[in-house]
């Protein structure tokens, strides 16, 4: 009997490892992150411009909406992660939900950015519900991203470079998002902005839509048939005293706090500050380059680790924040410290990434649950959601204290000072925070190696 097991044992073995992803389901999965980004960064990037300058709402009115959609969200995003751990299909555990979700995430996106012809508390009432639509609806996209891959190969090597097709077609969809959707939107509806941006970002939808459709049926979930079934209480115990894990979540939602901060003050800047709308397009198209950083990452954690990586990239935001602040209207000098900031920040997206899955091992050491579902849920999707609302909402805050007027064609200087203080100045102090919090998540990374030879242990018995 012990020599049927072993050979069991060792036929197992060798099937993991022969068991590889095809470059062509590679480059697909790559597929689900680059069309969420082609949608999700307008609306990080432009959503506070758009309500103030083309909608016709308050600067106060949309910093609170933002702020209340993003509440929404944070209970959406660990509904998710559970509802994916209670998924059962013929296509799977999170394929499915590429199926279900991309049309209503592409036709929610869309009207976020159709101004209706409503005044008062109903356009209100509209541009907020519609808002909510919109982000449950990237939950309900973006959760299954991260959650899919463990199931689409058992091989590790395969998961890691399908993981990094991932983030450079996410950029590539960042890319689209940010530089060219301005332009286009001012090229299709002329003088009429408010048309000009329902057809550009209807263009985009419906791009967004058809790569995600690709997506899901060139994929294929695996190992998935004798998957434990967690209920919703087990997938609370999982985070029970999973400091890492906490570590991560705090510092991942300050993280995407300062980002939005910067991100969603960068078009106010341009055209107010600097007095050319056309820098907009130029710089957010420069904010490709932190593919490069994002490239360099395993180097960087080869002789930093993790913990140590991801401050370097966070100090190396705060430098280039830095160097623009003390740029002036320097063009060069803005244009270097803005590329420096977008290595930094876009690697240190890439680790915290990386190290939530590391939290989920935790868990299931600890607390014998493995929750993948749920804790990637509250450590990616969570984050980026309320982050990106406390981002929204703070920068909100400070121009309106500052005299900022929506919609005007010029600011007072008071105003133009809020402005520059929340672009340049206050990721920094945000940052700072994140830091030091992945300084005391170094504890924890250094209890790894004891964690994964204990799950080892426990798998093989």
């Amino acid at each position: 009997m012990d020599t049927v097991s072993d050979q069991k044992g060792s036929a197992t073995k060798v099937q993991k490892l022969d068991e590889r992803l095809p470059f062509h389901r590679k480059l697909t999965y790559g597929f689900t992150d680059m069309s969420g980004n082609l949608l999700y960064c307008i609306i990080s990037g432009y959503m506070l411009y758009f309500f103030t300058n083309v909608f016709g709402m308050s600067i106060g009115t949309a910093g609170v909406l933002l702020l209340i959609g993003r509440i929404f969200d944070a209970v959406g995003a660990p509904v998710m992660g559970i509802l994916v751990d209670h998924t059962h299909s013929k296509y799977g555990k999170s394929r499915p939900w590429f199926l279900w979700m991309s049309l209503p995430f592409a036709i929610f996106v869309w009207l976020l950015f159709t101004t209706p012809s409503l005044t008062g508390t109903a356009k209100i009432m509209y541009g907020a519900i519609i808002y909510i639509l919109a982000d449950l609806s990237y939950t309900a996209v973006s959760t299954p991203i991260t959650s899919v891959l463990p199931n689409l190969t058992l091989n590790s090597d395969d998961r890691q470079v399908a993981n990094s097709i991932r983030l450079v077609l996410g950029n590539v969809g960042n890319f689209f998002a940010v530089t060219f959707i301005l332009p286009f939107a001012n090229f299709l509806g002329g003088s009429n902005h408010q048309k000009g941006w329902s057809l550009a970002v209807g263009v985009y939808a419906i791009v967004a839509f058809v790569f995600l459709i690709i997506a899901f049926f060139d994929m294929r979930e695996k190992n998935i048939e004798n998957d434990k079934i967690i209920t919703i209480k087990e997938s609370f115990r999982a985070a029970r005293g999973n400091w890492p894990w906490i570590l991560i979540v705090l510092a991942n939602l300050i993280y995407w706090t300062a980002y939005m901060t910067r991100s969603s003050t960068l078009a106010y800047y341009f055209q107010y500050n600097m007095h050319n709308e056309n820098y907009i397009s130029l710089f957010n198209g420069f904010s490709i380059i932190q593919v490069l950083g994002m490239a360099s990452v395993p180097l960087f954690v080869k002789f930093l680790r993790k913990w140590g990586t991801t401050v370097f990239m966070l100090v190396l935001t705060c430098l280039g924040q830095a160097i623009m602040g003390f740029s002036g209207n320097n063009l060069t000098g803005l244009l270097i410290g803005w590329c420096i900031a977008c290595i930094g920040s876009g690697s240190a997206c890439t680790m915290f990434f990386a190290m939530v899955g590391d939290t989920v091992d935790f868990g299931e050491w600890k607390n014998g649950i493995r929750a993948n579902g749920f804790l990637t849920a509250i450590g990616a999707s969570f984050c980026i959601q309320v982050g990106s609302g406390f981002g929204s909402f703070i920068p909100a805050e400070v121009l309106k204290a500052f005299g900022f007027q929506s919609g005007a064609t010029s600011q007072s200087t008071n105003a133009m000072n809020g402005i520059s203080f929340s672009f340049l100045w206050l990721p920094i102090i945000i940052y700072i925070f994140s830091v030091l919090l992945m300084i005391v998540y170094r504890k924890w990374e250094m209890h790894e190696p004891v964690v994964i030879a204990d799950l080892e242990k426990r798998h093989t018995v």
